[in-house]
């Protein structure tokens, strides 16, 4: 199982950015998929998640209505649109399989988002 987080980057207050994940290894198109994020000093926590056939999605409450999770099962890939970036979002981002809760023990090696004017 291997996941490749891309797509982070320094961005400024309000800002946007759209991260990618793309998944090897297991049956991603029969899976479901989810976003987490660390921030430094902190635990990792689950910014939300895609159903298979993104038939459903759920998102913490701290993103709700600014961040968007999609998939492309041709691609075996999600993405993390995120609008209206706060301070409070700089972490690295990683991505696994598993809907509330990741599904596997391995990880990639994230993506690191840093907001800040």
């Amino acid at each position: 199982v291997q996941f490749v987080e891309s797509g982070g980057g320094l961005v400024q207050p309000g800002g946007s950015l759209r991260l990618s994940c793309t998944a090897t290894g297991f049956n991603f198109v029969g899976s479901d998929m989810s976003w987490y994020r660390q921030a430094p000093g902190k635990e990792r926590e689950l910014v939300g998640g895609i159903s298979r056939l993104s038939e459903g999605r759920n998102y913490a409450d701290p993103v709700y209505g600014r961040f968007t999770i999609s998939r492309d099962d041709a691609k075996d890939t999600i993405y993390l649109e995120m609008n209206s970036l706060k301070i409070e979002d700089t972490a690295v981002y990683f991505c696994n399989a598993g809907y509330w809760r990741p599904q596997f023990d391995s990880w990639g090696r994230g993506t690191r988002v840093i907001v800040s004017s």
